[in-house]
């Protein structure tokens, strides 16, 4: 025979029954506050309480549930009944209480009074501490442990309960279901429930946190990390600051996140916590005894991800450096990062944030190792620092070379203070800056009295807003030195104008500029034919072409024999002077010294920008007319107008037409206005029958190494240089009858070198289909280079999905737009 049921089961059974049927409100309420004496009266037994919460619970939840509506809440005057109704769900057990909500929620269709009475009680339930109540007691069920599944669910509803309620009330959603004021409810309610942990463990109850930490490890997968965390840290890290039993509850907490989560956890705690000492005291020695934090924190944070901001690195290798355990970690970090850092094949194939990142890397780790640690592995990270020297500085880009030095700098100093120390000359920016920080460390106190000077006392006669500046001498009082100040009431003289006097006058003729160049040793001479030559070359254009091969052969040569201002400058001016007057010949003549032997890269270098500044000048509209205008030189021989009598007085004159025509402009009425702006300059482009003698002899020999100069090999930065210089002349050449060969020549040499490891040089084939793609007329693309635009797009899309460099990426995208916009241009889609 079946046992007789208990008194709770007749209970609950007579009480279900008298909600499904009676309308009577005192019934129903005389009945529901006779089953409350089960949620912690005294009244009933201990036996009684646990059976109706583990057997009996969820089922009156569902029939309190299914009862809810206007009409049956208000069958009690002043919300009676429905105070009692929701003090079941707000008193009882936490987990069932809150998976019967969710339950309903989900199952309540479209927006309604039911679905939003639900909602608001979910709200009460949550402001009520009531999910600190439901983590506690999973976290004291080591004894009894739970169903798995039931576990698994109450830890899914937990984390994603902003997804389920959006999806479930849409517009009407409540501000404390949203991500933002969730996730930080949800870390305070941790932080009571782990407060539940603590006080069980003082007073000798065995606990476990795996269910809190399954709670933060899901969190942090899910991507609320900074929400979640920004409230769990702090107030972890004030807990744990002198109490060692709650730095083994977080220890504990960290080491039971499943390892699926571990890296979404350990990159949320790195950004939360304030420094390594927090980090330290959270964690404690899990790197050391879980693999999987081993290898997010000593290879993946470092190697593999650039996520990582400068404090957050120094939080993460301050961690490690933090106890003596850990301390072996950070010495093997280093050695790898510098090896890294040093490896051709990791610059080629990675990008350049990832590289700045292993660069702030290595220096956070110098900071934090001892003199005694270095002098260990001392020969080993030297042999590392040469070789990675070597390859920053032999690559084309500018900010990987630059890092090199830094870095360079940064590790001879630490690695051989005793040697003269390693300078480079680079120009500082932010980047540059911030790692430099990490080298030298301001000091916290950078006064006077640090440096052990006496701070001056601040009073009335040190203040800056009395009129005069802080800086100046005081003023001595009238004596014996009184004569020496007599002279400072005179006003002195403008000298603004003043100009050096020189010996030497400045030539007049294009030849007398060549012969001086060549062959004069009076300096000033010498300096003179150089500032006068590019106007002397526009204006003398005939006399210029009969020596223009000349004057280009020794303006490439030149040297700065003496400290000229603005030497470099002034060079190239002259040699494109000399090439816009004389195209063919000079263009001729530059191109074949490109690929001659014992020029140097610098001087091949300039040959590439004078090209390309010559082509930008010819094909300018309206050139011709701009040169004739060009003014002589004056004849003092710098360039400059002689100032005026009245620029001394201080007071310029304007010209009075242009305040008479002013002064018309502002009186006259007009009703009609016509173009503000004058018509842009046309003329022919003087590039279009020249243009094939900078382009051709350029692109033709690329491929044949020399004995001090290989492009495809060492000498890559010129390579890529010249990817650029063709891309350009390509742009200049458009709507000119040769741009479509050049095209196609273009094109095939963007397919030989499509898979160069050099990001420079990759990003000028990009640059140099984009030319060809603008350059050449549509009609002529798509039907004479079909092919080679097919080609290039495949090769356009495999470089935007799986190119290491950043630029590349975005570059080769807009050139597919680029080449979507063509296509849609020329075929344009049929109409609906």
């Amino acid at each position: 025979m079946d046992p007789a049921p208990s008194s709770v089961r007749l209970a609950v059974r007579d009480a279900i029954h008298t909600l499904s049927s009676s309308e009577d409100g005192g019934c129903i309420f005389s009945t529901l506050v006779s089953l409350k004496r089960y949620l912690g009266e005294a009244e009933a037994l201990p036996g009684e309480r646990e059976e109706f919460a583990r057997l009996h619970f969820s089922p009156l939840l569902r029939c309190l549930v299914s009862k809810l509506s206007p009409d049956w809440l208000q069958l009690l005057p002043a919300g009676q009944l429905e105070e009692l109704w929701a003090s079941f769900f707000l008193q009882g057990p936490a987990d069932q209480a809150f998976l019967v909500l969710m339950e309903a929620i989900e199952g309540t269709a479209g927006p309604s009074y039911r679905l939003m009475k639900l909602a608001r009680l979910l709200e009460q339930f949550l402001h009520a501490g009531r999910v600190a109540v439901l983590m506690g007691e999973q976290c004291r069920q080591r004894a009894q442990p739970g169903s798995p599944l039931l576990r698994e669910t109450l830890l899914s509803k937990v984390v994603c309960l902003p997804d389920h309620l959006s999806n479930r009330l849409q517009r009407e959603n409540l501000a404390l279901f949203l991500p933002q004021g969730y996730f930080p409810l949800l870390g305070e309610e941790l932080v009571r429930a782990l407060h539940v942990v603590a006080d069980a463990l003082r007073g000798g109850v065995d606990c476990s946190v795996a269910f809190a930490s399954q709670v933060l490890g899901k969190v942090c997968v899910h991507g609320r990390q900074k929400e979640f965390l920004g409230v769990l840290v702090p107030r972890l890290a004030a807990l744990t600051r002198d109490d060692a039993l709650w730095q083994r509850v977080c220890w504990h907490l960290a080491e039971r996140v499943p390892d699926r989560a571990m890296e979404a956890m350990l990159m949320g705690l790195v950004e939360a916590a304030p420094g390594p000492e927090v980090l330290s005291r959270l964690l404690g020695n899990l790197v050391i005894k879980n693999k999987k934090t081993r290898f997010v924190t000593t290879r993946k944070l470092l190697f593999l991800q650039h996520r990582c901001t400068t404090p957050m690195l120094q939080s993460l290798l301050g961690y490690l450096a933090a106890d003596s355990q850990r301390r072996p970690l950070l010495v093997q970090a280093l050695k790898e990062l510098l090896e890294t850092w040093g490896s051709s094949s990791a610059m080629k194939h990675t990008p350049v944030p990832q590289q700045h990142h292993v660069g702030k890397a290595i220096l956070v780790c110098l900071a934090y190792l001892g003199e005694v640690e270095l002098q260990d592995i001392r020969e080993e990270l030297l042999a590392s620092m040469m070789a990675g020297v070597q390859n920053h500085l032999d690559s084309s880009l500018p900010p990987v070379r630059r890092l090199g030095m830094v870095v360079a700098e940064a590790l001879s100093a630490r690695l051989h203070p005793e040697g003269p120390p390693l300078k480079f000359q680079y120009e500082e920016d932010e980047l540059t800056r911030e790692i430099l920080a990490l080298v030298a460390p301001r000091p916290a106190d950078s006064g006077p009295s640090s440096l052990g000077l006496p701070a001056a006392p601040v009073g009335p006669e040190t203040r800056a807003d009395d009129g005069r500046d802080v800086g100046m001498p005081p003023v001595q009082p009238e004596g014996a030195d009184s004569e020496r100040d007599s002279d400072d009431e005179f006003v002195p003289y403008d000298m603004s104008g003043d100009r050096e006097l020189r010996s030497s006058k400045a030539p007049v003729y294009v030849r007398d500029c060549l012969e001086a160049l060549m062959t004069s040793e009076d300096w000033e001479r010498w300096e003179a034919a150089l500032r006068a030559l590019e106007d002397l070359v526009y204006r003398s254009p005939a006399a210029t072409r009969e020596v223009s091969v000349e004057l280009a052969q020794v303006l490439l040569h030149l040297e700065e024999k003496i400290c000229v201002a603005g030497f470099e400058a002034l060079r190239r001016r002259s040699l494109v002077a000399v090439t816009v007057t004389d195209p063919a010949r000079v263009a001729e003549y530059l191109t074949t010294q490109f690929y001659a032997v014992n020029y140097s890269l610098r001087q091949r270098m300039d040959i590439l920008d004078v090209l390309t500044l010559a082509a930008q000048e010819l094909s300018r509209p309206g050139r011709g007319s701009t040169a004739l205008q060009r003014s002589p030189p004056s004849p003092g021989g710098q360039g400059e107008p002689a100032l005026a009598a009245s620029q001394l007085s201080g007071v310029v004159h304007a010209d009075w037409r242009a305040v008479v025509e002013t002064r018309i402009r502002s009186k006259t009425r007009r009703f009609s206005k016509g173009p503000s702006r004058p018509d842009p300059a046309c003329g022919p482009n003087e590039l279009s029958s020249v243009v094939g003698w900078f382009f051709f002899p350029l692109i033709r020999h690329f491929d044949r190494p020399l004995v001090t100069f290989d492009l495809l090999g060492d000498d890559r930065l010129v390579l890529g240089r010249l990817t650029h210089t063709l891309g350009a002349l390509m742009y200049l050449a458009v709507n000119t009858t040769v741009a479509v060969p050049m095209g196609k020549a273009l094109l095939e040499f963007v397919w030989v070198l499509r898979f160069h490891t050099d990001a420079y040089v990759r990003q000028g084939l990009l640059s140099a289909t984009a030319a060809v793609l603008l350059s050449v007329p549509t009609e002529r693309l798509m039907g004479e280079l079909s092919e080679e635009l097919l080609e290039a797009r495949a090769w356009l899309a495999d470089v935007a999905e799986e190119d290491p460099d950043g630029d590349c990426r975005a570059l080769a995208v807009r050139v597919l737009l680029l080449t979507e916009k063509l296509r849609d241009r020329l075929l344009p889609r049929p109409s609906p």
